[in-house]
């Protein structure tokens, strides 16, 4: 299907109304309005116009307009696949666990942690250093507030949990040590980012899980579950329409250009961004 879209930073993300189909597409019609993350193997969002699969596109939620819409799918996407398919954790279960999230007021981090408590019964335990960083978890809803830039493990230990669960959203590589060593045995450690190198044989004596989440890979590989990024894009509006879940923008471009794609892009490279930050479309 062809879209005009609105982009939400990263690159992929947009929600945009639909304004031509393909010949095999039977779930939307012209004019309908979705959202969706993209593939990273074709053309992303920063552009009026954008041609996407049918398969990993969801209706966008009714309640928040094109721009807030725009920040949720990627991150959404990304936090939904690390709970329910890395983890393997069902709705309703996790009592008396709990899920460490390392770098919880990025983008992926604050939609984490309100998905975690709205639809699982773990403890949440988010990573922030700055007091407004450490206030956004909260308003998310984490349990417990750790510092990042301090010593983790001692913290966890003050707090006497430790999480069967770790979210590595950032600086994996700087925390290795510390998270094999706050993880409980058999924990699981999910991670997105990028880390030059890790033993993982210090991970050995407590029989860890290790896995990447990549919420491309669906789309990338077409794999037979690809319309399950679809059914959890719808699922996530309907939770939104239903004020279960707030929006995680905290920045808004007045309209996308090359100054303003620029001023994003440094703005997201500081480490500082707190949410999700958004460009509105060509024509805003």
């Amino acid at each position: 299907m062809r879209l005009q879209a609105v982009t939400a930073f990263w690159a992929f993300n947009a929600a945009g109304v639909v304004v031509e189909l393909g010949a095999e597409v039977t779930d939307y019609a012209i004019g309908d309005e979705v959202f969706y993350a993209g593939d990273v193997t074709r053309a992303g969002s920063n552009a009026e116009f954008q041609a996407v699969d049918a398969r990993i596109v969801g209706r966008k939620p009714s309640s928040l307009d094109f721009v807030d819409a725009a920040a949720v799918p990627l991150t959404a996407i990304t936090a939904w696949e690390m709970l329910f398919d890395s983890f393997r954790l069902q709705e309703g279960t996790g009592a008396g666990n709990a899920l460490l999230v390392i770098g919880g007021a990025g983008g992926v981090g604050s939609i984490l942690i309100q998905l975690a408590k709205q639809l699982t019964d773990l403890t949440v335990i988010a990573t922030a250093s700055r007091p407004e960083t450490q206030d956004w978890v909260r308003k998310m809803g984490a349990d417990h507030v750790v510092d990042h830039r301090g010593d983790i493990s001692a913290q966890l230990r003050d707090l006497a949990i430790a999480p069967d669960y770790v979210a590595a959203l950032t600086a994996t590589d700087q925390h290795w040590a510390a998270i094999v060593e706050l993880i409980a045995p058999r924990g699981h450690i999910a991670l997105i980012d990028d880390p030059q190198g890790l033993d993982i044989s210090i991970a050995k004596p407590k029989a860890l899980t290790m896995s990447w989440e990549f919420m491309f890979t669906r789309s990338m590989f077409e794999t037979a579950d690809i319309t399950a990024q679809r059914d959890l894009l719808n699922r996530v509006a309907e939770i939104l329409d239903r004020g279960v879940l707030q929006s995680t923008v905290t920045e808004r471009a007045e309209v996308l250009t090359p100054e303003t794609l620029t001023a994003a892009h440094q703005r997201q490279e500081s480490g500082r961004l707190i949410g999700k930050q958004v460009l509105p479309g060509l024509s805003a």
